[in-house]
């Protein structure tokens, strides 16, 4: 397994980001790095997906088989059609109702996509973060970010930046302390299904979804 140094942690304030250092983790993920940093959900970690060597690296640092995909998010909406092979009626609909927010949604993945961006089922699990910090990143990576939870597979959620620290500090290249998240994961939903299913109740609830 690949060890970095012993990771800095880059205290961010989500109210009011500070470019420059937003500047800094942007550079470290286009050279390949591996991040962990907040959401609205839970914290991330985050890497970018057409490099393929810090894609293994986070792998080996979750624990996580590679036959599991991995989630992503998109800085907005207008991504979609370089990702997606098309958006159903009822994906647009929860997009324009809780995006940016706490909703992952799956969809058929656009031909030629390369690994992780495509699962092996074909399939890409997208969302738009609402958090401030999330969406500074987004916009300067302009490419989709990674947004596993920043936990051991199989484990349970991690919230706490110290503990963070503590499990991933000697494996990632940064940590943003952007205080307190959720703690809750998003709300999934596999639009590929007929009908749609949700895989994860997380913030969002059932009834919500439901609403006209």
């Amino acid at each position: 397994m690949h060890k970095a140094k012993v990771a800095n942690i880059l205290r961010i304030d989500p109210q009011r980001p500070s470019f420059r250092l937003i500047e800094e983790v942007v550079e470290v993920l286009k050279e390949g790095g591996v991040v962990i940093y907040p959401t609205e959900t839970l914290y991330g970690l985050g890497t970018n997906p057409f490099c393929l060597t810090a894609i293994k690296r986070l792998y080996e640092i979750k624990g996580r088989k590679e036959d599991k995909p991995i989630p992503f998010l998109i800085k907005d909406v207008g991504m979609l059609a370089a990702f997606v092979k098309e958006v159903p009626p009822l994906g647009r609909t929860l997009a324009k109702k809780y995006w940016p927010g706490p909703l992952t949604l799956i969809f058929w993945a656009k031909e030629g996509l390369p690994f992780p961006l495509k699962g092996k089922d074909g399939k890409i699990g997208l969302r738009v973060s609402s958090h401030p910090i999330a969406r500074m990143i987004l916009e300067g990576l302009d490419t989709p970010l990674t947004s596993t939870s920043a936990n051991l597979a199989g484990r349970a959620d991690l919230t706490d930046v110290q503990r963070i620290y503590q499990i991933f500090g000697e494996q990632v290249d940064l940590i943003i302390d952007g205080g307190e998240v959720a703690g809750v994961a998003s709300t999934v939903i596999d639009l590929t299904e007929t009908p749609p299913k949700i895989l994860r109740e997380g913030i969002i609830k059932k009834p919500l979804l439901e609403e006209k």
